[in-house]
């Protein structure tokens, strides 16, 4: 465990043969190790479940899953045991991904799964899984820890990296903390708690936040959208969102969540129904639209979606402002670096300076270079899909603290999130999606997790029959 920047992803690539070590050694065995590649590693029987997803999106899942051990037969490439293979190592962990798509067509969470399964492939006996659910819905991180058991159980050994801590409670016999890249400490779980291991992790102690907002009265409505649909994706989406509040958006992956994000922002060509910005209809046909409107979207793929890797930091956090920040097509030079070291200080970014490349910095800086692209636009509606995904505990809380703080400002923020505590603690209002349509809206109060994840897995007695006719929507 450790913050982002402390060294644990780094530490992980070198025992998997990525990066070469400058000092210092490892043994397997009582044998010391160096390797000189993946392929090394791999063959002594170690397997990496990356914290950033690491693939090739232009080919199919099976593919994917066997590119490093390619069954051949004649010196072919021997398809039919490809697949099954492939199918054999899904099915273990239970995920439902076709084998034949293209790994492109897949949400985040199926494409964490996939990277989960081609680690299976390797028939590996040491397993480096580095944030393995930053990605994943609750019932497959619940499948996840069903294969540690089971990997547990024959012989494998598990150096499991996590911001979560009921996770590393739940599947870990010791802890290693690590900060500023250097070795804190290492014990038995049994012989700390988590204030202790956070105090260890971040130098300080770190309490819960009780959100300012909730105790306040919502303003008017920013935004509302009315049967919105998109062919395959979602159906009859209607939920209005004021200012000074934040709505939460739980659901399974694939209960089309990201989706209905991307469409408002103008993502998706084939949506249908309205959106109305302060009582305004509009038409949003392309981001372009949507940040005219006020609107920012921070995707739950950064690296996609959200960064430009090999752009400089400070470029990064003024990508969507140079329209702002120019005049006759020259950038303002001066005003730009002011908002690059406004934003910089104020999300706490851990990096060299802002003109290192994005690609450079931990995956939490790269979260909040994001976050501070759109509050550098002054956006009034952010839409925030899985805003924590591979943050460590101690930036989760700072991420948490700017929700507030925006929201009190009378920001109005839809918040996707497949951490239920998340969605909870923060939340005024929580949409359930469960297969493209709304399947509950509850207020704060009423919210519990038992509930939610009722409405998630459709365990309500609610027909989709019966939404359709009371849909409970605001």
């Amino acid at each position: 465990m450790g913050e982002n920047g402390a060294g644990k992803s780094t530490l992980g690539k070198i025992l998997a043969g990525i990066h070469k070590p400058d000092a210092g050694h490892f043994e397997i065995d009582g044998i010391t190790r160096s390797f000189r590649s993946p392929v090394e590693a791999q063959r002594t029987g170690i397997g990496i479940v990356h914290q950033e997803l690491s693939f090739c999106p232009n080919l199919s899942v099976a593919e994917n899953i066997c590119l490093s051990h390619l069954p051949e037969h004649a010196g072919r490439i021997d398809w039919r045991r490809l697949y099954q293979k492939a199918q054999v190592c899904l099915d273990e962990i239970g995920a439902e991904c076709d084998v034949n798509e293209e790994l492109s067509r897949l949400s985040a969470g199926q494409t964490q799964m996939v990277q989960i399964a081609a680690a299976l492939a390797t028939d590996a006996r040491i397993f480096v899984m580095d944030e393995p659910t930053s990605s994943l819905s609750t019932a497959e991180s619940q499948r996840l820890e069903e294969l540690i058991g089971q990997l547990r159980r024959r012989g494998a050994t598990i150096l499991y990296v996590s911001h979560r801590m009921d996770e590393i409670f739940r599947f870990c016999d010791t802890v290693t903390v690590m900060r500023d890249s250097q070795h804190v400490v290492t014990m038995p779980l049994a012989q700390t708690n988590e204030a202790e291991l956070v105090r260890l992790m971040i130098g300080r102690t770190w309490q819960k936040l009780f959100p300012e907002h909730v105790e306040r009265a919502p303003g008017h409505e920013y935004l509302r959208v009315e049967g919105l649909s998109s062919p395959g994706k979602f159906r009859n989406v209607s939920f209005s969102l004021r200012s000074g509040e934040v709505i939460g958006m739980a659901g399974l992956v694939g209960a089309g969540r990201s989706e209905i994000a991307m469409g408002i922002f103008g993502l998706d060509a084939r949506m249908t129904g309205s959106v109305f910005v302060e009582g305004r209809r509009v038409s949003v046909r392309c981001p372009r639209d949507a940040m005219a409107l006020g609107v920012g979207l921070v995707s739950e793929d950064r690296k996609k979606q959200g960064l430009v890797l090999g752009l400089e930091c400070g470029s990064n956090i003024t990508l969507s402002s140079l329209d702002r920040l120019s005049r006759h097509g020259v950038i303002r030079l001066k005003e730009e670096r002011n908002v690059i070291a406004e934003f910089f200080a104020k999300l706490q970014v851990k990096a060299a300076s802002p003109h290192v490349p994005a690609q450079t910095l931990s995956g939490g800086n790269q979260q909040k270079l994001v976050l501070a692209k759109w509050l550098a636009r002054q956006c009034r509606i952010l839409i925030l899909d899985e805003p924590t995904r591979g943050v460590d505990v101690g930036a989760k809380a700072e991420i948490h603290r700017l929700i507030d703080e925006l929201a009190s400002a009378g920001l109005a923020v839809l918040m996707i999130s497949s951490e239920l505590p998340e969605v909870l603690n923060l939340s005024t209002r929580v949409i359930v999606m469960r297969n493209g349509r709304i399947a509950g809206m509850l207020d704060r109060a009423e919210a519990t997790q038992e509930l939610v994840m009722q409405l998630m897995a459709g365990q309500n007695g609610t027909t989709p029959q019966q939404m359709a006719e009371n849909p409970l929507v605001s």
